[in-house]
């Protein structure tokens, strides 16, 4: 972190207002935040009003002088634009600013590979970078081909190009290992997972815009219920402050036992290439018995991040899955009498640890609704179903008879009809 602080970098940050945005003052706001979040300096901000984006310049060709000028004044190393830049609307500006240039998605990768901590996480950004990079290879042509010396001769030009294809087959081979490495990945992760499902022991995703509180509400559930500290997960008021997907069994201590999966938080405008990199782990989401959508209910925009979260959902295919929603950080808005249960809306505080008991009711209530009741006689030469059993249902009697294993459960309905032979 002392590292990172010292090589701040001072950035001038810069919004084309179409009209089209639902809030463009929130959405440059959040582009400050995500500069931070990237250890970046904001040296100022200027925005512009315009009916359409310019097509060589993204802003008008009037505002580049006045960009360059204030990027002058304030000392700017480089240029952030709150939206994804084309290739040669990159090569323009930064030829006419004499800057780096960097857009929204640019940004969020740049977070994204900061954060990157486990080798999955890291192969996912480097994909997405690269994937990226690719397209914006043909805005490097003029100047590869100026490197390739002076004159503008037509042998220059194409040392240029040659270069530029060079660079183009090293990183699609470098995205083909890479895709090829993440496939490995996936199928451990299906491993993983299939393991759990067989299991019987629910599953519910936390999910919801970045710096929600995923990650409190995981640690949280960690420290009451799970296997101490050291499982815990990084929790910081940053956006994107975690990125890897965390698995946890909680523990609950009347047999209803369920998964937690804690997973990467997400946001206004999240590139589609990130989408695609994380797909191994936010379809994670997909196979989940409940999902717990968080918000933040101290934020005024809440609403529209809930709507973020929600596109984002049905994106990945998990808008129909059984759902609660918690609105975190309620305290920060003077809500009386915390914790509060609107059927399945909670409101909380899981900083303080307030709403949590309500939240694990909660969980369990919807989790183990497909749970019924059933008295069985376990043969003793079939003790691994009793076994089974006494692991994945809630036991409410037992007892050892002469003719087997007498045993009232709360057990999923698949079980109950598996083991349908042995009921008594």
């Amino acid at each position: 972190m002392q590292e990172q602080e010292e090589q701040v970098t001072k950035v001038l940050l810069v919004g084309v207002d179409t009209g089209q945005e639902q809030d463009f003052e929130h959405s440059m706001e959040e582009l400050v935040s995500l500069a931070e979040a990237a250890y970046k300096q904001v040296a100022g901000m200027i925005t512009q009003r315009m009916e359409a984006v310019n097509k060589a310049f993204y802003i008008g060709t009037g505002k580049v002088s006045e960009v360059k000028e204030f990027a002058e004044q304030c000392g700017a190393e480089e240029v952030v634009f709150d939206n994804t830049l084309s290739p040669s609307q990159v090569r323009n500006l930064g030829r006419e600013l004499e800057l780096p240039i960097l857009d929204r998605t640019g940004l969020i990768l740049d977070i994204f590979a900061i954060r990157a901590k486990t080798k999955e996480a890291k192969l996912q950004v480097e994909t997405a970078r690269l994937q990226y990079m690719l397209p914006r290879l043909v805005g490097m042509r003029e100047n590869l081909s100026r490197q390739g010396g002076t004159g503008g001769s037509m042998s220059n030009k194409g040392a240029g190009e040659t270069k530029l294809e060079l660079d183009r087959r090293k990183i699609e081979h470098r995205i083909s290992e890479l895709k090829r490495e993440l496939g490995q990945v996936s199928r451990t992760r299906e491993t993983m997972r299939k393991r759990r499902g067989q299991s019987r022991v629910p599953q519910v995703s936390l999910v919801g815009y970045t710096n929600a509180g995923k990650s409190t509400i995981l640690n949280r559930l960690v420290e009451e219920y799970g296997s101490g500290r050291e499982k815990t997960v990084l929790e910081k008021d940053m956006l994107f402050a975690t990125l890897d997907t965390s698995v946890r069994a909680i523990h609950t201590g009347d047999n209803k036992p369920f998964f937690i999966v804690d997973t990467v938080g997400f946001i206004h405008k999240l590139p589609h290439g990130l989408v695609e990199a994380f797909h191994s782990t936010l379809e994670e989401v997909r196979y989940a018995d409940l999902v717990v959508q968080v918000v933040d209910f101290s934020d005024e925009y809440h609403r529209q991040q809930a709507e973020v979260t929600e596109e984002t959902l049905r994106e990945l295919g998990a808008a129909d899955i059984p759902r609660i929603t918690v609105y975190n950080k309620a305290d920060k808005c003077e809500m009386q009498e915390l914790p509060k249960r609107r059927g399945d809306h909670l409101y909380m505080a899981a900083k303080t640890g307030c709403g949590m008991e309500e939240l694990i009711d909660l969980i369990k209530e919807k989790v183990y609704a497909d749970f019924v009741d059933r008295c069985f006689l376990i043969p003793y030469d079939r003790g691994s179903i009793g076994a089974y059993l006494m692991e994945n249902a809630v036991v409410l009697e037992q007892e050892y008879r002469e003719n087997g294993q007498y045993i009232r459960v709360k057990c999923h309905r698949q079980d109950a009809e598996k083991y349908k032979m042995f009921e008594s």
